[in-house]
């Protein structure tokens, strides 16, 4: 196996289009070319006690959940621990990977696993299966790039097929595995030659009524250029007449970062900190009501590791609680303040449970592959 099969697979798993821009996701060490010779260790986080227990388990590759390399490294040497982890792995070939918020955000990822186990009793929870209607609290950008603009003309009806199969073989109308697609409405175009001109109807100084076609049609920006040359130059007017208009892209309902969890059947603080006690494998849970004790929540925004940062984009979406890893005294504070109950976990133990799964989905598409599970890596805070 190569560096670039476990990279395709993580791609294919969580695509790094959907990670947050400040993130540091992606190959951080290693060669795309290079061979993996040892299993593929996976971890939250990339301590030097993990990559000691990669080199003894002479591991070819690191899935480390957090990105090992957050601010530029200026020297590689022994005075820090990522400079020490860093170098380690070089000198031993160990390719470093970290999917980080792509596997938050992406479908079937860290977030939803989550939800899974808030939705559901203890026991109850099903992989894939959350309780209730669940999208994300900043979805991500996605659809086809082939309609990212619409080129809107407009020709005399007896010449739209040419015109349609010259832009289409440019690279518009393509939507999906569908080519030549557009949307075509009758209707009467007007226009004054002028001198100088050369019309291909009408004559000079005269208002001249055609029977035209209106050819709406959309491209990617990259082939626009060819799209709007191949227009001109096949289109019968002298000077054709055209609109390039700017599509909004698509917002992914189900994909991006945390999720709105409007739940099937309301639920107390109580019953909610066993759900995630249990999900988790965890013996505590903290909180911090803006309610009473015995509210019962129905709209609960998730997210893994700290989520502080979230807390009034999801007291804006309607949530009365937030489930998260960790938030600042203050972050609490403003959310209590505001009306947002909050519900912590710890930030690792919010997303540590989901590298089993992960182990999983990279077993399935790389089946020649070893995975196996850091035993090392942990909670660094421990509970008294």
């Amino acid at each position: 196996m190569l560096v670039q099969n476990l990279t395709d697979a993580m791609e294919l798993i969580a695509p790094l289009k959907y990670a947050e821009s400040w993130d540091k996701v992606g190959l951080a060490l290693g060669v795309p070319s290079r061979s993996i010779t040892g299993p593929v260790l996976l971890t939250i986080d990339l301590s030097e006690r993990v990559l000691n227990e990669a080199l003894d388990q002479q591991a070819g590759a690191i899935i480390a959940y957090h990105p090992p390399i957050w601010n530029p490294l200026e020297v590689l040497t022994n005075q820090t621990h990522t400079q020490r982890i860093i170098r380690g792995a070089a000198e031993a070939k160990i390719a470093i990977y970290s999917p980080h918020t792509a596997l938050d955000s992406t479908k079937d990822g860290v977030t939803d696993w989550l939800c899974e186990g808030i939705s559901s009793n203890p026991g109850e929870s099903k992989q894939g299966s959350i309780q209730g209607d669940c999208r994300a609290l900043t979805p991500s950008i996605g659809g086809d790039h082939d309609r990212e603009v619409k080129v809107i003309t407009f020709v005399p009806t007896k010449d739209v097929d040419k015109l349609r199969n010259a832009m289409g073989t440019a690279g518009a109308g393509g939507i999906g595995k569908y080519r030549l697609c557009s949307f075509n409405t009758q209707g009467e175009g007007t226009f004054l030659p002028q001198e100088g001109t050369n019309p291909v109807v009408g004559e000079i100084g005269s208002l001249e009524r055609v029977a035209e076609t209106r050819i709406e049609m959309v491209c990617s920006k990259r082939a626009l250029p060819l799209v709007i040359e191949t227009l001109k130059e096949f289109h019968p007017y002298e000077t054709p007449a055209y609109d390039i208009v700017e599509l909004m892209p698509e917002p992914l309902r189900s994909i991006g970062g945390g999720r709105r969890l409007v739940l099937d059947q309301a639920a107390t603080i109580s019953q909610l900190a066993d759900r995630l006690k249990s999900h988790l494998d965890r013996s505590r849970i903290r909180y911090a009501l803006a309610v009473d004790e015995d509210h019962k929540f129905r709209t609960v925004g998730v997210v893994p590791g700290s989520g502080g940062s979230m807390a009034q984009l999801a007291k804006q979406e309607g949530c009365e609680l937030l489930i998260t890893g960790e938030m600042t005294h203050h972050e609490i504070l403003a959310a209590s303040q505001s009306g947002l109950s909050v519900l912590l976990a710890g930030h690792t133990n919010t997303e540590r449970g989901y590298l089993p799964r992960l182990k999983e989905k990279l077993e399935k598409l790389l089946p020649d592959a070893q995975f196996i599970l850091s035993q090392s890596d942990q909670d660094q805070i421990k509970v008294g």
